[in-house]
Formats: structure tokens, C-alpha cells, sequence
């Protein structure tokens, strides 16, 4: 299948009136901080918290209405499953969610308030896939996978479509890079209205998957689930549909590690009062921290890809580096 600019603007008015139009934030302090103008597209505060409605509503919608009665199955950790169970809600559907059982509890209640069935007995991280696999075909439901997936992936990249709309060109685009639905969608959608813009995924250290499938112009995986306050992007590899797009378009794909996010999260925190989540945070740790080069005086792009955290345990989080509480603990003012 061809995947470019058409898809990308084919799924942006089949989910119109179903998803939000999200806005785009600007803070003239952070742009001091990182020497570029950054132009935030505000996806945590899309339904469900984050991108991944967009790509479950354009999914679901795309569906011959018979098939999607009988049902639609997937598997997600969290902001994906949320949005996979609100679509079939709202699309005459019934969603099955299968759910490891570490999954954060925050997500697992929502993703239930939704009305989806959540699976989690026997499901790991690293068996999720086979699982979900398996259930499909004994259910005869059809899959709505996270990331491989081409009208998921078209969804995705309305988001970076809006931001076009709304702010016009751009040097760069910057976005998380997990399985690789956001980064492709997002390359398509860019490439296509402006192919002399970079774009460029960000990935944790710890998860670097995308970065080294990209070197080595195959995909790599994972040799088991990564640990990363990233919780958005701990996956194993990238889709194999996502590959082909990224390597296609995707101009860089770099890493930052877990305390670079975390002074970035709190740079964000600080500067624009957005309250959103690790993942989300990534692209401006890479700004950050000089992870991504020659941004000097650009125009950026950012994809603030949710807003889903567990504020309980945000609570009970010792002070993050570069906020006025970890100040205080090292003696400063």
C-alpha cells in the first residue's frame, strides 16, 4: 500500500467532529531556554489524554460497519487501549483489550470505564503479541494493533496536519518514537506538505530500537522490555509498515537519557504549566540537551503526544532535576 499525505488527509475528515482539534502552545521563556521557537501541539489534552484517539477513531471508522460490529480487539499498555475502547463505544463496536498485568492501574480502570473488556491474566510484555494473536482469530475479531497498522498510522498523523495548518511551515518536527505510528504518521503528513522539513524521532536510551533499526536498515529489536520513565514507548520493535515509512522519511532518529527527560519534563512543567507526561516530553529533551543539531534560531514543531499520568505516584516522586523543589533540597534559593 502507497502511505503519504493522501491517507494522512483521508483519515483527517473521516474523524472530523470526533476528536478534538487540539491546540498549539507557545512560550516565549522556553524558547529563550532552547535557543529555537517551539510551536507545542497540545495532544494530552485530546480525548482520552492523548494522540491515540485519532488513530483508533480513524481505524474503527475505516472498518466495513459489519465487521465492526462483530467487534474489534488490540493490545496496549495503555493510551492506546483507552482510545481503542472509547471509539468502539461510539462507533457501535465492542472493544476486547488485552492488557499486561503490570499495566498501570490509572489506565486499566479508564480503559474498563470505556466499556472494553480488559484481558490481562497471562499477558506479559513479552508474550502480548502472540497472545492478542491468538484471542483475535478464536474470537474472530478484528485486530486494531497500536502501531502496524495503516489507518492507525494515517490518524496519528493529523495531528502534525493540524499544526501545519494552524502555524504553516516549519524547519523541523520533532515526536516520540515508540512503535512508530506517531513518527510515520507524522512523516507523511510533513513530507507531504514540506519536503525540505527534518523530521526526526526521539526515543529513550534505554529503548533505542528505532534509532538502531535505522542504522542498520533492518529492523532490530529488543532483547526484552525496556526500563524507562517513558511509559508510552517501551515497546520491542517498530511495525513493520511503520519501518518502511520511517526509513522513507524519517530524516534522524536520536536518544536522551531518563534524567535528560526528567529535566526536561520539568523544564515543560515550569515554562508552559501543560501537565504532561514523560513520552510527551522526549522531543524537548532532545532540544534540550543538543541531541538534535543546527535548531538554532529555527522554527520547531512538537508533538506533545499525551498527558496521562498516575498522579498519585507523581506525588510521592522525589523533586525532578531543574524544579524549584530540587533546588531547594541541594541548598540553592
Amino acid at each position: 500500500m502507497t502511505f503519504g499525505l493522501a491517507e494522512v488527509e483521508a483519515a483527517a475528515a473521516r474523524i472530523a467532529g470526533r476528536v478534538h482539534r487540539t491546540p498549539v502552545f507557545h512560550s516565549r521563556l522556553l524558547d529563550r531556554e532552547l535557543g529555537c521557537q517551539v510551536l507545542l501541539k497540545g495532544e494530552h489534552l485530546q480525548r482520552i489524554g492523548a494522540f491515540k484517539a485519532r488513530g483508533a477513531f480513524n481505524a474503527l471508522l475505516a472498518l466495513d460497519p459489519a465487521v465492526r460490529a462483530r467487534g474489534v480487539i488490540t493490545v496496549s499498555s495503555g493510551n492506546h487501549a483507552q482510545a481503542v475502547a472509547l471509539a468502539a463505544a461510539e462507533t457501535g463496536s465492542h472493544a476486547v483489550v488485552v492488557m499486561p498485568a503490570d499495566a498501570s492501574p490509572a489506565k486499566l480502570a479508564a480503559t474498563r470505564g470505556y466499556g472494553a473488556e480488559v484481558i490481562c491474566d497471562g499477558v506479559t510484555p513479552a508474550n502480548r503479541e502472540q497472545f492478542v494473536h491468538r484471542l483475535a482469530a478464536e474470537r474472530g475479531l478484528r485486530l486494531v494493533h497500536p502501531f502496524d497498522d495503516f489507518d492507525v498510522m494515517a490518524g496519528q498523523g493529523t495531528a502534525a496536519l493540524e499544526l501545519l495548518d494552524e502555524v504553516g511551515d516549519l524547519d523541523l518536527v520533532l515526536a516520540p518514537v515508540g512503535g512508530g505510528g506517531l513518527i510515520s504518521g507524522t512523516a507523511a503528513a510533513v513530507k507531504g506538505r514540506s519536503p525540505s522539513t527534518r523530521v526526526v524521532g526521539v526515543e529513550p536510551a534505554g529503548a533505542a530500537d528505532a534509532r538502531d533499526s535505522l542504522a542498520a536498515g533492518r529492523l532490530v529489536a529488543l532483547p526484552e522490555p525496556p526500563q524507562t520513565i517513558a511509559d508510552g514507548v517501551r515497546t520491542l520493535r517498530l511495525g513493520e509498515r511503520d519501518f518502511a515509512v520511517i526509513r522513507r522519511l524519517v530524516d534522524e532518529i536520536v536518544t536522551v537519557s531518563d534524567d535528560q527527560l526528567r529535566a526536561a519534563l520539568a523544564l515543560a512543567w515550569s515554562r508552559t504549566k501543560q501537565l504532561i507526561e514523560p513520552t510527551a516530553a522526549l522531543p524537548l529533551a532532545a532540544l534540550l540537551t543538543g541531541a538534535v543539531g543546527g535548531t538554532a534560531g529555527q522554527r520547531v514543531g512538537v508533538i506533545l503526544s499525551g498527558g496521562n499520568l498516575d498522579t498519585a505516584a507523581l506525588a510521592a516522586t522525589p523533586a525532578l532535576p531543574g524544579s524549584k523543589e530540587a533546588a531547594k533540597e541541594e541548598g540553592g534559593p
